[in-house]
């Protein structure tokens, strides 16, 4: 008699030593990781069908650069790229936003600008809301807010 293996079919399965594969979804805007001292953003140069040169143009002054295709990882990537008879052809973009590059100290630079004018507005406010001030019923600025469930006190 010949001496055959036989192993269950239980062993030989293959989900008792795999871990179990969750599904995401994938995201439209996928961005390649940009060079060091750049950081990506996806700009707008469409919306509903018409051009925005409005903001494009602006972007393009405050310093940011279109990213075309061949500048990321040799051009081997699974990233969309416009068609060269498009516009942006060569560059990577998907639904009316292209990606663009900034340097990093510039968009550190512009993230502090904006801090200080929201900073200036708030103050701006503060000052006209003490300005209306009855000295009966003073006004007091609190920047928290408080969560409270109904009810108060019971006793």
């Amino acid at each position: 008699m010949e001496n055959i293996n036989k192993t269950s079919r239980a062993a030989d399965e293959r989900s008792k030593n795999e871990r179990p594969k969750h599904w995401t979804p994938p995201s439209s805007l996928d961005a390649p990781n940009p060079p060091d001292g750049y950081i990506h953003r996806w700009l707008r140069y469409e919306i509903a069908g018409y051009q925005d040169t409005a903001n494009m143009s602006k972007r393009l002054r405050e310093g940011y650069e279109l990213v075309r295709s061949e500048e990321v990882e040799n051009g081997n990537h699974k990233y969309p790229i416009y068609d060269k008879s498009h516009k942006y052809g060569g560059h990577i973009g998907v639904g009316g936003l292209v990606l663009a590059r900034i340097p990093l100290e510039i968009a550190k630079s512009r993230a502090e600008y904006f801090d200080r004018v929201t900073q200036d507005q708030m103050i701006a406010v503060d000052n006209d809301m003490l300005k209306e001030q009855n000295p009966g019923m003073p006004m007091n600025i609190s920047r928290q807010s408080r969560v409270t469930f109904g009810g108060g006190s019971k006793k």
